[in-house]
């Protein structure tokens, strides 16, 4: 299943829970499942509101905790010591760790020792592990989402009184597409901007999909002029029966000259870094038949200004050409097989005609290859003959 985030009017922990609820998860359930990490002196109200006419789930959680602040080095051990699957914990940790990334730069301390105020709460785990619990109970496999509206005015918070967007909102959303909503009020929370650029493989309009039910999770307040709510549409890929989805992702290309070509392969592995899906070296005559090489990049929406930034900072290049591209590509997802070597990552492939096929990822075989002195073509063709599915799905 796809999930794609409409955030019309922003998106916040609360509004997302609220959304996943009002899409069919427990609440007794969801209860359970925090209060395993574990949570305590907290619950979890839902209640049905209306905004605008349209009916949506409204989440307060209540705690009776007077730690209403931790750091992240606090946050992150009492997740991973939970016994929470790995998916959960994974994602509940990545959307940490960027919240904890912005919190550092802008506050100049180190990401370990950043102290949480509005997001180190009870309330601010339940909403990102909670968030995390969600996509596993749903199972849902990829997250596409709107391009983000924000508001206006000042917010009140521990450290005074912000602009809005808030610093971290702002520092989270770096590469995502924003636009400005003249609202005069926080859209994006830290927390919802956390969980969105997190989770989101692209941005821009609703895929091809076919419907299968909509959440909808309301703000705390009442917007005059749009109702304040995040809608979630859950569906299936219109050609999912084919094995083959379609996405639109990013091309950026320029062209090179002057620059040495050994460092062609140490930009190549920064773009890998910084989220590149695949980078190409062409050999291209310029101007005056200098050869050169021309540079072109995929990636996705949300990674194109780390990679431009990379490009023009790393290379010779002092422009860099962009445009949308659409691309067909065979389901995958990422699983643990059981192989003779043990247990390790690899994707299962699902081809046009329903069948499927384990491909090995090349570092793991790398790795394999080196450590038991033998060459990668036998590590590949062991693991093709002998490997079976041996461990739990993960998410692309």
């Amino acid at each position: 299943m796809i999930a794609y985030f409409d955030c019309f009017s922003g998106i916040s922990g609360d509004m997302t829970l609220g959304a996943f609820i009002d899409l069919g998860v427990p609440v007794k359930w969801l209860k359970e499942s925090l209060r395993s990490i574990p949570l305590t002196g907290f619950g979890i109200t839902v209640s049905s509101v209306f905004r605008h006419g349209i009916k949506a789930k409204s989440i307060n959680i209540h705690t009776d905790d007077n730690e209403t602040s931790r750091n992240y080095r606090d946050i992150k051990s009492l997740i991973e010591q939970s016994p929470l699957s790995e998916m959960v914990k994974e994602n509940s940790l990545k959307i940490f760790e960027r919240l904890a990334n912005a919190e550092s730069k802008i506050h100049g301390c180190s990401v370990e020792k950043v102290h949480f105020h509005e997001v180190g709460g009870i309330d601010a785990i339940a909403d990102i592990a909670g968030t995390a619990l969600c996509l596993e109970y749903l199972d849902i496999e990829s997250i596409t989402a709107s391009s983000l509206p924000l508001g206006t005015g000042f917010v009140s918070c521990a450290h005074g009184t912000l602009p809005v967007p808030a610093p971290a909102t702002l520092e989270i959303l770096k590469g995502i597409p924003v636009f400005g909503s003249g609202v005069a009020c926080e859209l994006v929370t830290p927390t919802g901007a956390a969980i969105i650029a997190t989770l989101a493989e692209s941005y821009g309009p609703m895929p091809d999909i076919t419907i299968e039910k909509t959440g909808y999770g309301a703000g705390k307040k009442d917007i005059e002029s749009k109702p304040n709510l995040l809608r979630i549409i859950a569906g299936t890929p219109q050609n999912h029966q084919t094995g083959c989805q379609k996405e639109t992702i990013v091309m950026m290309e320029t062209c090179i000259d002057d620059m040495s070509p050994e460092i062609f392969g140490f930009v190549m592995d920064r773009l890998f870094e910084d989220g590149a899906l695949d980078v190409y070296w062409i050999p291209v005559f310029m101007k005056k038949n200098r050869p050169g090489t021309m540079m072109q990049v995929l990636c996705r929406k949300s990674q194109k200004q780390a990679i431009i930034n990379r490009i023009l900072s790393e290379t010779t290049s002092s422009g860099v050409r962009y445009y949308d591209v659409e691309r067909a590509i065979l389901a995958r997802e990422e699983i643990i097989v059981k192989t003779g070597y043990g247990m390790i990552k690899a994707k299962q492939i699902t081809d046009t005609d329903g069948s499927t096929r384990i491909v090995p990822e090349y570092e793991v075989c790398k790795k394999i290859a080196l450590e038991k002195n033998i060459p990668i073509r036998i590590v590949y063709d062991t693991i093709n003959q002998r490997s079976e599915v041996g461990g739990r799905k993960e998410k692309r």
